[in-house]
């Protein structure tokens, strides 16, 4: 009869551990989407307009992951930004710094102790999801109601962890976390597992209010939590750019420099009784506490060596000989679909970065296409044709796999004005493939013209030489190293094709006058004034592409 209710207690101890997890972790990932929710639009631009200045850097890095409650979200974004070409390895590595002491703010919301208040939080957040129709309220009540719910999973996982002091095996097992190497490892693992600093912090909370783990045998595990974490920028570095991938080493060595730092402090100094004497009553205030130290006192100590860490991200992953740009190839360059993964926070502003970055490519090739074309009526060369034709077969293949991905993302979840912004590019590549059409057709009448043996007349070379300035002058007005474009801009591009349209009459008119001098022949005329449309047809484009820019 008392081994069966052993047996009983045992399971609604375990029953009540994974209960009180489950509603932890959902509390949290409810908390942090109502948090980007209600503030993702301006999570993106305050990073793209980052400058290079380190502790701007830092206080961005740990504002926004103080926001979204993820450190992994944060660098997830970074990865995605520096393999967009948005952001430089330089500035990532401050945005870096900055993450890991922005996550530490889980761990002293739970320290605050607010347990009785959380039913209130929970039914709050309810109220204001369910009988309002503000989406600000919802937003809002996904942040309280998630706050409600984490703190009262947390509540049931400390009360079902309370029995593990008098179990033998797990005394054993927690006084083996003492040893250095065995404590980074198990919390190394469990937050790998997990993909979560903050959660597996608040887990290790958790034990200690339950009285199960002293801070003495958890500061090793809080150690290998935050190497732990770096698995989830590491999984969104796949497939990337090399600069991508050494932003996930950068992050990497952070961790590992300030473990092997604070393993030595332990081993020659009393650290963690130290730090239980700030707050002998609260085992949860300790481990936040040492969380918060580890990751402040790390960054004070690497903010100076922020250019030694770059030099060693790119000793580790060098640029390789065969990996000199190339246009010509057939392949992605900025978009990543293994960065998405499971829809995680910051996924939305990852995608519209690599998006972004993959337009500008698209975009870089088409101009190029249109100067080569009327470069080639102009002068004819046989290899500058071919090279545009291979242009524009890559052209249409980045049209194909943009679309395609920004298909693919559709379904997540996100803001209205990220929807807004996903729709433009949509418009936008095509926008850009109609261009680089025309500059194919453009090429096409050159070779026309080529095989009939026409030498141009002074006034026609003239004429296209102002319709090459012209086209290419509206087409470099936009400037892809920034996220959108100003109403300056755009007022510049719309004169622009205005201009395009009244040449293009002047030209229409200077043919028919020509014709009626028997200056030219019917069918050379007819290219001419195909061309002619071709060319008003980009500045067209132009237009509709400058207003696709202003929804970004």
């Amino acid at each position: 009869m008392f081994k069966s209710e052993r047996v009983v207690m045992g399971i609604t101890e375990i029953a009540a551990l994974l209960g009180g997890l489950a509603l932890f972790l959902y509390g949290m990932k409810m908390m942090s989407d109502g948090l980007e929710q209600a503030a993702g639009d301006k999570l993106r631009k305050i990073l793209e307009k980052l400058t290079s200045n380190r502790f701007l850097g830092v206080a961005v890095g740990a504002g926004i992951t103080a926001v979204i409650q993820s450190s992994s979200a944060t660098t997830v974004m970074v990865v995605g930004f520096v393999n967009s070409g948005l952001m430089t390895l330089r500035q990532a590595i401050w945005i870096i710094m900055g993450a890991n002491i922005g996550t530490t703010i889980t761990g002293q919301l739970i320290a605050l102790d607010v347990s009785a208040a959380a039913p209130f939080f929970a039914a709050a957040g309810v109220v204001l999801i369910m009988f309002f129709k503000s989406k600000k309220l919802y937003h809002t009540g996904h942040i309280i109601g998630g706050l409600g719910i984490l703190f009262i999973g947390m509540t049931m996982m400390s009360d079902s962890m309370s029995g593990l002091r008098d179990s033998k095996l797990f005394t054993d097992v927690v006084t083996n976390l003492s040893n250095p190497f065995l404590g980074v490892a198990a919390g190394a693992v469990f937050t790998a597992i997990i993909q979560s600093s903050s959660a597996s912090v608040g887990i290790l909370q958790a034990l200690s209010a339950g009285g199960a783990i002293s801070l003495k045998n958890s500061v090793y595990v809080l150690f290998g939590q935050n190497i732990g974490t770096c698995i989830t920028a590491v999984l969104a570095s796949v497939s990337t750019s090399r600069n991508a991938r050494r932003t996930t080493i950068i992050h990497l060595m952070f961790n590992v420099i300030g473990t092997t730092v604070f393993i030595i402090i332990c081993q020659l100094f009393n650290f963690a009784d130290w730090v239980e004497s700030l707050t002998p009553d609260n085992t949860a205030a300790q481990i936040a506490n040492v969380h918060t130290i580890f990751n402040v006192v790390t960054t004070l100590l690497l903010i100076p060596f922020g250019e030694l860490l770059e030099k060693a991200a790119k000793k580790i992953l060098p640029e390789m000989p065969d990996e000199k740009e190339d246009i010509t190839k057939m392949e992605l360059n900025f978009i990543s679909p293994s960065s998405l993964i499971n829809h995680t926070i910051g996924s939305v502003s990852v995608a519209i970065s690599q998006i972004h970055g993959e337009t500008a490519h698209m975009y870089q090739i088409a101009v190029k296409n249109v100067e080569d074309s009327f470069d080639n009526v102009m002068l004819w060369d046989e290899k500058r044709k071919n090279k545009i034709e291979k242009n524009e077969e890559y052209v249409d293949f980045l049209n194909a796999e943009i679309s395609k991905y920004i298909s693919s993302i559709m379904s997540t979840e996100m803001t209205q004005q990220d929807a807004l912004a996903i729709s433009a590019y949509f418009q936008l590549i095509g926008n850009i493939e109609r261009i680089s059409d025309h500059a194919v057709n453009i090429s096409d009448y050159s070779e026309l013209l080529h095989e009939k043996g026409v030498q141009l007349s002074e006034m026609v070379f003239g004429e296209l030489e102002e319709m090459k300035n012209t086209a290419l002058r509206i087409l470099k007005s936009v400037d892809f190293s920034k996220p959108a474009i100003s109403t300056m801009v755009f007022t510049q591009i719309s004169m622009s094709e205005e201009r395009i349209d009244k040449l293009t009459e002047v030209y229409r008119n200077n043919q028919l006058d020509r014709m009626k001098n028997n200056q030219c022949s019917g069918d050379i005329s007819v290219i001419y004034s195909e061309m002619i449309t071709d060319f008003e047809r980009i500045g067209d484009h132009m237009l509709n592409i400058a207003e696709c820019m202003l929804k970004i």
